[in-house]
C-alpha cells in the first residue's frame, strides 16, 4: 500500500510522524514517499526535498521564494502521478497543500488534508477551493465538522494530538517541585504570547495587575514561562527588579500552566491547551489600533478563544483591545482564582468529551476509508 505525505513545517512533521507510525502498525508493507521532517523520515517516509524549503515566514520571503515553491509542488506533483498512491495526504500548510491536492484529485488521486484551515474564522470562502481539493478532510476539533458537511464535504473528527501530549506533563505537585514553586500557594501562570509584539502590547498591563493583585493577594506567585530567549529578555527589560513572587522561566509554557491555579493568557492555542490541562483562564488580546480596525471586521466568530469557540458561548471571560484594562483583568483573574473550577472546569468537560483522543489511530481510521478504494 502507498501513501503520500506532504508536512511544510515542524508542526505538521510531528503530526506526520505519528500518522505514519499508526498506519505502519496496520499495513508493515507501507510505502510512503513526499515531503517531510526528520521525525516522519526516521518512521519510514521518504522525502523528495527537505522539509525546511518549504518553511517561510511572512509576507514578502514567501513571494521571493515563489519560483523555488513553484517547481518543488510541480515536480511533487509529477513523482505522486507516476508513483499513483491509494491517497496522498496534506498536513496543514494549506496555501501549498491545497492547490497540490486539488491538481491531484483532478487527475485522479485521491487526496485527504489534516488540519482543517480556519474557514470559521477567516476566509470562509476557501471552502469552494476546499471541495475541489479533497475526498476528505480530518478535523481536530468536533465544531469543525459541521461546516465542512453543509458543503457537502466529507470531514470527520480525529481529535486533537495535544492531548496525548499534555498526558505526558508530570502532575501538579512535581510541576510547581521543578519550577520552584510553592507548594501549597496559589500560583498564577501568566503567558503574554510568543511574539515581539504580543509582548509588548499586553505585558505592560499584564504586570500592573500582577502587582494589584499580589498587593491583596501576599500569598500569590506568578510564573511566567519566556516563549524563547528574546522574549526572556524582552520581559525581563519591562519587568525591572523583581522579587522571588514573580518566576520567569526559559520556555515551559505547558509546565507552568500544569503547576498553576488559575491562567492569564495571549489569546491563541495556549487558551485550548489551558482547557485541556482543566486550568481556569483570563483570554485577553491586543493589537495596534489599526490592525485591530481590520481584522476585527475580517472576524466571522463572535469570539477569539478555542474554549469559547468550541461552546458556542462564552465559558471563559475575555477581554480584547479597549477592555483590556487593570480592574477589568484584576477583577476576572480573582474570580478564575476563587471560583474557576466550579464555573469554567464544570464547563469544559463536555468539550473534551467531544474532542476525544487516539488521534493517531482515529486518523488511521480515517485514511483507510478512502484508501480502500482509488477514484
Amino acid at each position: 500500500m502507498r501513501l503520500g505525505l506532504l508536512a511544510g513545517e515542524a508542526s505538521g512533521d510531528i503530526l506526520g510522524a505519528s500518522v505514519i507510525g499508526a498506519m505502519q502498525q496496520r499495513h508493515g508493507g507501507l510505502e510512503i514517499t513526499g515531503i517531510g521532517g526528520p521525525l516522519m523520515t526516521v518512521n519510514g517516509l521518504t522525502s523528495l526535498y527537505p522539509m525546511d524549503r518549504l518553511s517561510v515566514m511572512g509576507l514578502v520571503e514567501p513571494l521571493k521564494r515563489l519560483p523555488e515553491l513553484l517547481s518543488i509542488r510541480s515536480a511533487v506533483f509529477r513523482q505522486q502521478c507516476q508513483w499513483q498512491p491509494h491517497c496522498f495526504l496534506g498536513i496543514d500548510s494549506p496555501d501549498f497543500n491545497l492547490p497540490l491536492e486539488r491538481r491531484l484529485r483532478g487527475v485522479g488521486l485521491r487526496t485527504a488534508h489534516l488540519v482543517s484551515p480556519s474557514v470559521w474564522a477567516w476566509r470562509p470562502g476557501r471552502i469552494k477551493s476546499i471541495a475541489e481539493s479533497v475526498d476528505l478532510m480530518l478535523c481536530l476539533l468536533p465544531f469543525e465538522v459541521p461546516i465542512y458537511a453543509r458543503a457537502d464535504i466529507p470531514a470527520v473528527c480525529v481529535g486533537h494530538p495535544l492531548i496525548e501530549e499534555l498526558s505526558q506533563l508530570p502532575s501538579k505537585a512535581l510541576a510547581r517541585q521543578q519550577l520552584g514553586l510553592p507548594a501549597n500557594e496559589p500560583v498564577l501562570a501568566v503567558l503574554p504570547g510568543s511574539r515581539s509584539g504580543e509582548v509588548a502590547n499586553l505585558m505592560p498591563v499584564f504586570l500592573a495587575t500582577i502587582r494589584q493583585l499580589q498587593r491583596s493577594h501576599a500569598n500569590l506567585t506568578v510564573v511566567i514561562p519566556a516563549a524563547s530567549a528574546d522574549r526572556k529578555a524582552q520581559l525581563e527589560g519591562l519587568m525591572g527588579e523583581a522579587d522571588g513572587s514573580i518566576v520567569v522561566t526559559d520556555g515551559g509554557g505547558r509546565l507552568a500552566m500544569q503547576a498553576s491555579d488559575s491562567v492569564l493568557l495571549a489569546s491563541g492555542t495556549a487558551s485550548l491547551e489551558a482547557m485541556l490541562l482543566r486550568r481556569p483562564m483570563v483570554i485577553a488580546y491586543r493589537m495596534a489600533w489599526l490592525s485591530w480596525q481590520i481584522l476585527s471586521r475580517m472576524a466571522i466568530t463572535p469570539f477569539a478563544g478555542l474554549p469559547n469557540i468550541l461552546a458556542g458561548r462564552e465559558v471563559v471571560p475575555e477581554l480584547l483591545q479597549d477592555a483590556v484594562r487593570v480592574e477589568a483583568l484584576v477583577s476576572e483573574v480573582e474570580f478564575a482564582l476563587e471560583r474557576g473550577q466550579e464555573t469554567q472546569v464544570v464547563a469544559f468537560e463536555p468539550l473534551l468529551d467531544a474532542i476525544g483522543g487516539d488521534f493517531a489511530n482515529r486518523c488511521a481510521d480515517a485514511l483507510e476509508h478512502v484508501m480502500v478504494r482509488r477514484r
